[in-house]
């Protein structure tokens, strides 16, 4: 049934294009670098029953896609009108040849062959490699874990930071816990480009590989990643949430149930491997925020656990919930603990004073977990922003969790819910339809290109609820912007495309001497928050052009685990629509 509604959809768009089919041949020319970026297309590739549009920085009456193994001409068709994006500063057409489908390599050439795109593929299996990838960089930012070269490759390397010896810094004290008091909280997984662990960020993005097998448990169930787990009996994105959930657990004082909002060095390191970056380890500060989050997704981890054949699965899915339910009344008591780096520490903040969106998170999925739809408002459902889950707003993400719910008795508030979803979803399809380069993101913050794979999954959850195939196109087009068909021509996933980002603000990709990146890790991507982080190197001022491939641009090519999460979920999405 997916496959035919998609067909349907594609088919329509195919009969709306002005095209041909033919069997010339046309001579393989390389085209200029200079010149590449004036055919904008996902560099990776696309399913053949998917849309499939580039877009022409040229003027051109014609394109054509030329098969690379042949040289044979096999679709030629008629460009759109040039439209202005703002956002970009320039003009850029469509060509769309969504009618070709047979699996091959690909080109689309302009100008009797003199300029050319990047090399992309039609293919059944096109997203898998990208996706194992995708969720793999979890596996490559593991705190306190050996990479071996078995599942690392050359990107392997020693352990670093066991954290089996943190100290209780000044500003978390408690009577049972003073100030240097040792205990142990190993394991998880490296925030971002740095060494520190932070749990507001750990939770959204846990919570996000959480609702992927909840929403996909088939394919989690035959997915296989090359890690140390994957012999095991549990399912890879499982074992890769579970390494991280486990630490998550470690943040929790025992005692009152308030959770420290990071585990950090007192600044950050200097570009050095895991192994050789020593300083003193903290916890820091308990905060409202970290405590809601954590609560959050730990109750949505008893859920996902419940229904496992594992005892021990399921004992830890009971100990999540009661260790949220600490968390929960922990926040409750203590509401507005809002987190600032005290005196001496320099290390991301992740500070957040708007906590309605937490409260009502986590309060939903604790109503869902214990089947306590009192603590569930309906009222709020609508009063929630139509904005994208992040590590600072956590609305959306109750949301998702409601519209998604199988309980017979909350049929009402997943009417809600789903009403708030496809609205959300209505919103960012006509977005997309009315911009220039066919995404819905409007907006360039930090880590935009998170913001665009989060946008895919409003989108995804859309289409899980209602079935409407209208999503899918514009779903592409998000996967389309981040593998190459944005204003920078950059894929923006390491180690894939023709035009590779290579220089990611990332300790590990920084100083193990390996030439490439550590792949599947999504650069943050365009903005102009910040323009001055690398000296001497001057970005655009538009902002989806604001972009540099340099270690030292953290603000836009540092990568996160909240960006790799959302663009795991989307990638492994795409690999299962005919599957």
């Amino acid at each position: 049934m997916k496959t035919l509604s998609i067909f349907i959809l594609i088919l329509a768009t195919a009969l709306c294009c002005n095209c041909t089919s033919c069997g010339n041949k046309a001579s393989a020319v390389k085209t200029p670098p200079d010149m590449l970026d004036r055919i904008l297309l996902n560099q990776v590739g696309y399913l053949p029953i998917s849309a499939k549009i580039a877009l022409l920085r040229l003027k051109t009456d014609k394109f054509e896609v030329v098969d690379v193994s042949s040289g044979t001409i096999v679709f030629t068709g008629k460009p759109g009108a040039f439209k202005y994006w703002d956002k970009s500063g320039d003009s850029v057409c469509t060509a769309d040849f969504s009618a070709l489908t047979t699996p091959g390599k690909y080109q689309v050439r302009l100008y009797n062959d003199s300029v050319n795109s990047y090399v992309f593929e039609i293919d059944e299996n096109v997203y898998s490699d990208i996706a194992k990838a995708s969720l793999k960089a979890f596996y490559l930012n593991r705190s306190g874990m050996e990479i071996t070269k078995e599942f690392g490759g050359k990107w392997a390397r020693p352990a670093g930071h066991p954290d089996t010896l943190v100290f209780v810094h000044s500003s978390a004290v408690s009577a049972q816990r003073p100030e240097g008091f040792k205990l142990s909280s190993p394991g998880g997984w490296y925030d971002a480009g740095d060494y520190n662990k932070y749990i507001v960020n750990s939770g959204i993005s846990t919570y996000t590989l959480l609702l992927f097998y909840q929403v996909y448990p088939e394919y989690c169930a035959t997915f296989k990643d090359n890690i140390p787990e994957s012999s095991n009996t549990i399912p890879d994105v499982m074992d890769e949430f579970l390494y991280n959930l486990r630490w998550m657990l470690t943040m929790q004082d025992p005692a009152d149930g308030g959770v420290y909002h990071k585990l950090t060095n007192k600044a950050f390191c200097d570009f050095v491997m895991p192994g050789k970056a020593n300083d003193a380890r903290y916890v820091v500060q308990k905060s409202t925020a970290a405590s809601l989050d954590f609560a959050a997704t730990m109750a949505m981890a008893s859920r996902v656990l419940a229904k496992s054949e594992s005892p021990e699965l399921i004992n830890l899915g009971k100990t999540c919930l009661y260790s949220a339910k600490k968390a929960f009344a922990w926040a409750k008591a203590n509401p507005a603990r809002y987190f600032k780096n005290p005196s001496g520490i320099s290390t991301g903040e992740y500070d957040d004073t708007k906590l309605q969106d937490e409260f009502f998170w986590a309060a939903t999925e604790l109503g869902l977990a214990e089947n306590n739809l009192s603590l569930i408002s309906k009222k709020e459902i609508s009063e929630q922003e139509m904005k994208v889950p992040s590590w600072d707003y956590s609305g959306m993400s109750g949301v998702i969790s409601l519209s998604l719910s199988d309980n017979m008795e909350a049929s009402e508030i997943r009417a809600e819910a789903q009403k708030t979803i496809l609205a959300f979803a209505d919103k960012l399809l006509e977005k997309s339809e009315k911009s220039p380069y066919k995404v819905s993101l409007d907006f360039f913050k930090w880590g935009s290109n998170s913001d665009v794979a989060n946008e895919a999954i409003i989108k995804l959850i859309a289409y899980k609820i209602s079935n409407n195939s209208k999503y899918l196109a514009s779903i592409q087009s998000d996967v389309d912007y981040l593998l190459g068909r944005n204003a920078t021509g950059y894929c923006f996933v390491t180690g894939f495309g023709g035009k590779q980002v290579m220089n990611i603000h990332h300790r590990p990709s920084g100083a193990d001497g390996v030439p490439e990146p550590c792949p599947g890790f999504l650069a943050g991507g365009t903005n102009t928050i910040v323009l001055n982080d690398c000296p001497g190197i001057t970005r655009s001022t538009f902002p989806a052009k604001s972009y540099s491939d340099a270690q030292c641009s953290y603000s836009t090519n540092e990568v996160a685990i909240n960006w790799n999460a959302p663009l795991f979920f989307v990638l492994g999405a795409m690999d299962t629509l005919i599957k």
